[in-house]
This record gives C-alpha cells, sequence and structure tokens, in this order.
C-alpha cells in the first residue's frame, strides 16, 4: 500500500443475507457485530429492540447480549418498567472495553490520539511542522503512542484495538503551497506509511485518505442518522471531502469519489479557479503573511483560533461563495440531503462559514436545482483523527454501516 492508498484492509464479507442477521452458528461472529452496531447506533436498546431490528430471533439475541455483556462490551442499565410484563433491560455499550489509536496527517500538523469505544477522545498529541517529512511523520507516531499508553494502564492496553491513520492523498503535490523547499517532499512518493508503521508497532494498522476519513467520522458520530445521502466538505490546510449514498461513505472506481478540492468554481474576481485555492486554510494563511500578521496560531490548536479581523473576513466571504457553487454542481448531479461543512478550527469559524454559504447560495441561479439543508459537521476538529481511530474498531467489532442503516429502515 503506498501513500496515497485510501482503503483500510478489507474486513472479511460476512456469510449472511444484507437483509437480516442470521441464526446460524458459524456466522455468530457477524451477528454480534450486528447487535453491536445497533446498540452503538441507538446509544442503548433492550433485547426486544434489538430482536426487532435485526430480524434474529430473541433466543440468538439473548446469547449474543449476554456473550457481549460476559465480554465487558455491553453494560446493562436500570430496568424500564412498562404497564404489562417484564421490565425492559436497556444495554449500551462500554466505552472502556475498547481503545484505538489515531493519526491525522496534515500538512502542517499531525495528531495522534487516543480514542474509546463510543467515539470519545480520552488523550491527545499534537505536533506541528513547517512541512511533513516521512522520518518526522514516523517519530511523532511512535512517541505520540508511546505517550499516550504511558497514560493508561496495564488492562487498558490489553484493549487496544489497532492504530488507524488519516493522510492526504499525494503530499508531494502540494509542496508549493505549504512553502517546502524544491523536492522536499518527494521522499513521500516511494513512501509506504502503513508497511513502516506496521513494521515498528504490535497492533494491526490500517490507512485511509484523511478527507474520506473525517467524512467517515460524521456519518457514525454525526449527523449521519438524520441524513443517509450528504455531500460532505472538511477545509483543513487543503478542503477536501466526502460522499454519502444509503448511509455508506462512496468511494468510487478509483476510491476517489468525493475529492472535492479540484471542482471548479468563479474566485472573487471572476476567474476560474479550484475550490481548494480558494477555501482552504493555507488562503488564509498567506492572507495573514501578506498583512504581516503571525499565522502560526492557525496550527497551534484547531480549537483556540482567535479572530484575525479583516483577512478572516474576505477569507470566510469567499470560502462561502465558492463552497456555495460546490453545492449548487453537487446538488445537480445528486439529490443529496445535507451538504455538511466542517474543517480543523473552531465551531464558532465554522457557524460564520456556514452562514457565508447559505447566504452566497441564495444570490445564485437555482433554476432546476434542488439545495440540500446546509448545515454544520457535528463531530469537528478532530473528524480527521476520529475517523482513522473507528477504522480498526468497526474492522473487529462493528458492522459495514450500509448494512446497518437498511437494518433499520
Amino acid at each position: 500500500m503506498n501513500m496515497h492508498g485510501n482503503q483500510p484492509p478489507a474486513m472479511s464479507s460476512p456469510a449472511v443475507s444484507l437483509a437480516g442477521g442470521s441464526n446460524q452458528v458459524r456466522v455468530r461472529a457477524y451477528n454480534e457485530r450486528l447487535v453491536l452496531s445497533l446498540v452503538r447506533q441507538h446509544g442503548s436498546l433492550s433485547k426486544a429492540d434489538i430482536t426487532r431490528a435485526s430480524g434474529l430471533s430473541a433466543q440468538t439475541v439473548s446469547v449474543i447480549m449476554r456473550a457481549l455483556e460476559k465480554d465487558g462490551l455491553l453494560l446493562r442499565g436500570e430496568p424500564v418498567r412498562g404497564k404489562v410484563g417484564q421490565p425492559s433491560v436497556p444495554m449500551s455499550l462500554n466505552p472502556e472495553a475498547v481503545y484505538s489509536f489515531g493519526v491525522k496527517i496534515g500538512r502542517r500538523s499531525a495528531d495522534v490520539v487516543l480514542m474509546d469505544f463510543i467515539g470519545g477522545i480520552r488523550h491527545r498529541v499534537r505536533k506541528t511542522y513547517a512541512y511533513p517529512k516521512p522520518d518526522e511523520i514516523i517519530s511523532i507516531i511512535m512517541s505520540g503512542m508511546e505517550r499516550l499508553e504511558g497514560q493508561m494502564s496495564a488492562d487498558e492496553c490489553t484493549r487496544i484495538a489497532g492504530v488507524g491513520i488519516a493522510a492526504p492523498f499525494e503530499l508531494w503535490n502540494w509542496a508549493d503551497e505549504v512553502g517546502a523547499p524544491p523536492g522536499a517532499m518527494d521522499a513521500w512518493r516511494d513512501f509506504d506509511l502503513h508497511a513502516q508503521v506496521s513494521e515498528r508497532v504490535r497492533h494491526p494498522v490500517y490507512l485511509q485518505n484523511d478527507a474520506t476519513s473525517a467524512c467517515g467520522a460524521e456519518l457514525v458520530f454525526g449527523v449521519g442518522p438524520s441524513y443517509p445521502d450528504f455531500v460532505y466538505f472538511f477545509i483543513g490546510s487543503f478542503i477536501g471531502g466526502g460522499i454519502v449514498l444509503n448511509s455508506a461513505v462512496f468511494s468510487g472506481r478509483t476510491g476517489t469519489a468525493g475529492a472535492l478540492g479540484p471542482l471548479p468554481v468563479r474566485g472573487p474576481n471572476g476567474e476560474n479557479r479550484q475550490l481548494l485555492d480558494i477555501a482552504s486554510i493555507f488562503v488564509l494563511e498567506k492572507l495573514l503573511l501578506e498583512r504581516g500578521i503571525d499565522p502560526e496560531p492557525l496550527w497551534y490548536s484547531a480549537d483556540e483560533w482567535v479572530d484575525f479581523g479583516e483577512p478572516m473576513d474576505i477569507w470566510i466571504k469567499d470560502t462561502g461563495a465558492a463552497l456555495a457553487q460546490a453545492i449548487v454542481a453537487a446538488a445537480s448531479v445528486i439529490d443529496f440531503g445535507a451538504a455538511v461543512i466542517d474543517g480543523g478550527f473552531p465551531a464558532w469559524v465554522r457557524a460564520r462559514i456556514v452562514a457565508a454559504t447559505v447566504s452566497a447560495v441564495e444570490r445564485l441561479d437555482l433554476q432546476g436545482v434542488i439545495i440540500p439543508d446546509i448545515i454544520e459537521g457535528a463531530v469537528g476538529a478532530q473528524a480527521r483523527a476520529i475517523g482513522g481511530a473507528s477504522l480498526p474498531i468497526f474492522a473487529r467489532y462493528l458492522t459495514d454501516q450500509s448494512v446497518l442503516f437498511k437494518e433499520l429502515a
């Protein structure tokens, strides 16, 4: 697998019809995944709820839930008494049952996070740099994991499912934009990140495109339950995105579907540009440098930006106008239920960008186009790292989301 591979190692295919669960012993592992996935989606479910949603027999569900509770994956809640019959006992995922490492590799910074079984970030390490270099990235990953494991008990360390890495496509192509010296990033062309990390850790390693990872995190932990079809924009150093169809991330024939950065849009002066040349954080960085303002705070912490005033106002307005065009173009092809906007910045910046986008859409010619709901992402700045950390958990414990949501339909 090379640096720009965007798919995690394939999960084994369940020997079961997608129309429902199976009562055969030979696919019990899949049925357990189905139960865990249903519980995760709803927060908590009783045996009767799971039986109705899964299509499994009540006896099969009872056996599975007892096994999952014994293994510490499910927690028993307080009984809920109804008007008739036995009380209902809700079961929920145990956050401490499983942990995973998530790695986000960006053009200006890298994050290593420890995530629990329900998507909570327990600990995080962040490093900034002028531009990413392979050896430095490996060092950041290894030292970050070592530091995070140092904050865990020996028992907790035994419950680590793996390492999921969210990394951009073709890092070497963005050397000029990030200000790297000529040829400084060419080493990424032949650098097998997956293999290099796998050689150094005892856990399974998964690799996926960073924007695809963020989109997956939004599907699972964000607005996915409300919108089975949405187009997703994540504004990082460079804007990227993803497409969700029928409650599953659609990667396309080559794995690059939803790479929205190259979409052609009109710039502020009417010129033809790519979306990434307008709606990316590196553009705001350049605006700040042109005005003699230190842009480093953009990269220290995605949650602690300051209001940079006029250059930020310009960037948000231009970004909103470009996103509006991209959303109209996407909606002309597929009638998405939502256009979700998120990024590596605080919630107040995201809210301003969404408002600017909504305003810009209203000024466009919308004849024949049904505009989706334009909404804020629910996962936030850590979406890429959370998406990465989700890879080993989903590979080992949960079903593919397209199966899960079809089951719930």
